[in-house]
């Protein structure tokens, strides 16, 4: 769940980009405001810390080794509503639409005023807390009612026991219905990002199913082969 901040100046951002000089210039530009900081030199480092740290904000470059800032901006939008700024050199220009396509909020080309990124990043903010005051912590859908605070499921009118991982996972399926996550999005989200094991994916669904399907055929979560599974709150495409 998103934290809630009481100002801005408490808020928690995470700086993703390889390159040492822009890192500095950032570190310098939101320290001054009062925000916590914490830096991530490429975007596996990144998706760790916005498990680990759980961030208020991100603002990551495009341009990196290992992960880019357009697939960081997919996987943490499989997980995360966190506002996103990506950095963006001017001859870019397709990059940045393909990462505002992949989930970013906003985006700041290089060399960028340090006012201008200041005031983009209490935009974004602003814009969390107003939405934080709004997400529910309740999920009913189709046939399904979960409780996120009290860690309830109710199935069809029937309360249904999971364990704390199985719960984690239908949380985040519910929180995308229709949507397909991918095998690597979901062990992300429920085990962390060093979690490689594709068989505590595989073990888990199956124990999910037992609990919620009516079938042996599954309705409610539905694999897509080779690529992850897909939340159908009513067993059917009609949601």
């Amino acid at each position: 769940m998103k934290q809630t901040l009481h100002d801005h100046q408490q808020a928690k951002i995470l700086i993703v980009d390889d390159e040492p000089q822009i890192t500095r210039v950032l570190r310098t530009a939101l320290s001054t405001q009062g925000y916590s900081l914490r830096i991530a030199a490429n975007g596996v480092e990144g998706m760790e810390a916005v498990h680990a740290w759980k961030p208020d904000l991100v603002v990551t470059d495009v341009s990196m080794p290992e992960m880019n800032g357009i697939e960081l901006c997919r996987e943490i939008r499989a997980v995360s509503e966190v506002p996103i700024i990506v950095l963006s050199v001017r001859n870019q220009e397709a990059m940045k639409i393909e990462a505002l396509d992949a989930g970013a909020d906003d985006y700041v080309t290089k060399p960028f005023s340090i006012q201008e990124l200041q005031a983009r990043v209490r935009a974004q903010l602003r814009r969390s807390l107003s939405a934080e005051s709004e997400t529910p912590q309740i999920i009913s859908a189709g046939d399904f009612y979960i409780d996120i605070p009290q860690h309830r499921v109710v199935v069809r009118g029937q309360d249904t026991h999971l364990t704390p991982k199985q719960f984690d996972l239908l949380v985040c399926l519910a929180q995308h219905p229709g949507q397909v996550l991918t095998h690597r999005a979901l062990l992300h989200a429920v085990w962390g990002t060093n979690a490689d094991q594709p068989e505590y994916l595989r073990v888990n669904i199956g124990q999910l199913r037992k609990k919620i399907e009516l079938t042996d055929e599954p309705a409610y979560i539905v694999t897509e082969p080779w690529i992850g599974y897909r939340f159908r709150p009513t067993g059917n495409d009609d949601f």
